[in-house]
């Protein structure tokens, strides 16, 4: 037998390509594994409950059956076993019966031991593909798949777990049949991006600011300073080392949120300035009232149950922001508007700019002198996952915000774009063009009735709102849902009413509170002749042109 030589070099083993399966498979094997940590929360629990001392004030029954359990140390080990092989034999089995597969028409999963689901999500209707990594199953090269659909409540498709590849693989795919991409090759034309995302979208506004004021306050609608070359498309997900049979599409990058500006927004947050001024606040209580120290330490004790659910709620919201703005990239394909950001939980994400139905800019009194925005929106088709996909922009410049909003709407349907959304972000009364609110108004509004107003564009209707906290509404008209007008017995007495615009589930919600009554009416009809009309307009074609993606007629 002819041994290698170590001194020739070897020829490189090819990369493995990832594929979509087209018949029944199963899960990767180690998917119980994966999903089965919570039983150890059980177990940690009955240590938790007999090392905790008495006067934590714990239920005595529950201290009691877990100084029973611990002395019984080998019944401690015995149910601990028995308890992780029942979760891990219920895991196997619900592995056994748990496979998917893609068709050319739709994505299938069964499942289920007593009771069999079967469900079929129609490529017409898959809305979003996302892959999420769970911090565990990052760490051994996993993925969850993700499929939101346009349905009811649990219409999306989930697949916990694939190997990243095989996921990636699937994601692809399934974007590609979705956006009719193969079948547009096989009819002979090319619906792919061909070289790079057109700048000229872009630079049709200034690409720097202009200042007005101070720094930020006239800034360019979109830059495109900040866009890059497109890259491969698998190498800039960060994807598995290897090929996916369908290359992921081309995109580039829009803007991103450095890691020291998350952390000041989370300074500059109010959860953490009442917990730095806490010990002030408890000093100044100690000082103002005669309260011995001993029956501080007691009453600390007997309520620490209260306050150690209250502190990690606190640490959770803190956690959550820096978790989920960690690394937030977002960049544009022919799929949508791609999202990737997550420190311990990664997910990247395609938010169709379709499906989006309203759009949120958010300042709190903090940030108004940095003039950092916050962005949110409501996106139709994640029914099950919204607070996932809310997020636009966690924390950015003024120029960062303009720039997320023109990802959703390239076309304000406004001469000067820049100008109108910085007056409607930071304007008063009529600035802008607004319709303000009435001085009969001040009633009930004392403090911030100056800031509210609402104005049309040709293609979306804004709604500024608020004075410690800004706040400022863009619905584009083919998303109206529906309109509502409310008028309670005061404001009726005032001459006043509250202008509704119903959107999908979300964070975000468009109300314009206490406008004049006559505006208020005349606002409702032209509000439903605008959405009607820009329904009747709308195609996606229009959003790819107008972002570079494709030239019209392509």
């Amino acid at each position: 037998m002819t041994q290698p030589d170590p001194a020739r070099p070897q020829p490189a083993r090819p990369a493995p390509v990832y594929r979509a399966p087209r018949e029944w498979t199963r899960l990767h094997p180690v998917s119980p594994l994966l999903g089965g940590w919570a039983v150890f929360g059980v177990v940690g629990s009955i240590a938790l409950y007999n090392v905790a001392p008495d006067w934590v004030g714990a239920d005595e029954e529950l201290v009691q059956a877990a100084h029973w359990l611990w002395r019984s140390l080998l019944w401690v080990i015995l149910g601990a076993v028995l308890i992780v092989g029942l979760a891990i034999g219920i895991g196997y089995l619900q592995w056994r019966v748990d496979e998917y597969r893609l068709s050319d028409e739709a994505i299938e999963q069964r499942k289920g031991i007593l009771f069999k689901q079967h469900k079929q999500a129609r490529l017409d209707r898959v809305q979003a593909v996302d892959v999420v990594q769970p911090l565990l199953a990052r760490i051994f090269g996993f993925a969850v798949l993700k499929v939101e659909v346009a349905g009811g409540e649990n219409s999306g498709i989930a697949l916990e777990y694939l190997r990243l590849g095989d996921a990636e693989a699937m994601r692809n795919e399934l974007l590609a049949l979705a956006a009719g991409v193969k079948r547009a090759k096989a009819e002979g034309r090319d619906a792919s991006v061909n070289a790079v995302l057109s700048d000229d979208a872009v630079a049709k506004f200034p690409a720097q600011p202009t200042p007005v004021g101070g720094e930020g306050e006239n800034p360019a609608y979109a830059s495109a300073a900040s866009l890059r070359d497109v890259t491969d498309g698998l190498r800039s997900l960060g994807g598995p080392a290897g090929l996916t049979e369908t290359a992921a599409a081309p995109e580039r990058e829009v803007y991103k949120v450095p890691i020291g500006r998350l952390l000041q927004s989370i300074v500059l947050s109010w959860p953490f300035l009442w917990i730095c001024t806490l010990p002030l606040w408890v000093g100044l209580a100690v000082w103002i009232f005669p309260i011995e120290f001993n029956e501080i330490v007691a009453v600390a004790g007997a309520s620490l149950f209260t306050v150690v659910p209250a502190a990690l709620g606190l640490l959770g919201y803190f956690w959550s922001q820096l978790s989920g703005g960690f690394g937030f990239t977002a960049a544009i394909s022919e799929d949508g508007i791609r999202l990737r950001h997550g420190l311990t939980e990664t997910r990247r994400q395609t938010v169709p700019p379709g499906r989006v139905q309203a759009v949120q800019f958010q300042q709190s009194l903090l940030w108004r002198k940095k003039d950092w925005w916050r962005v949110t929106i409501n996106v139709a088709g994640y029914q099950d996952d919204q607070a996932a996909v809310s997020t636009l922009l966690p924390v950015g410049t003024r120029q960062d915000a303009l720039t997320a909003l023109w990802l959703v709407l390239p076309d304000l349907g406004d001469p000067d774009p820049a100008g109108t959304v910085s007056l409607a972000l930071s304007g008063t009364g009529d600035e802008g063009g607004f319709t303000p609110v009435t001085r009969r108004a001040r009633l009930f509004d004392p403090w911030q009735w100056r800031h509210r107003g609402v104005r049309a564009t040709d293609r979306a209707l804004m709604i500024r709102r608020g004075w410690l906290v800004r706040d400022m509404f863009v619905v584009p008209h083919e998303r109206t849902q529906s309109l509502g007008l409310t008028q309670g017995p005061l404001q009726r007495w005032r001459g006043v009413a509250t202008f509704t615009v119903h959107s999908t589930n979300g964070p975000v919600s468009p109300v314009a509170q206490h406008l004049d009554m006559a505006d208020a009416v005349a606002l409702l009809d032209a509000q439903a002749l605008r959405a009607a009309e820009g329904r009747r307009r709308q195609t996606p074609e229009q959003w790819m042109t107008a972002v570079g993606i494709r030239e019209d007629g392509a």
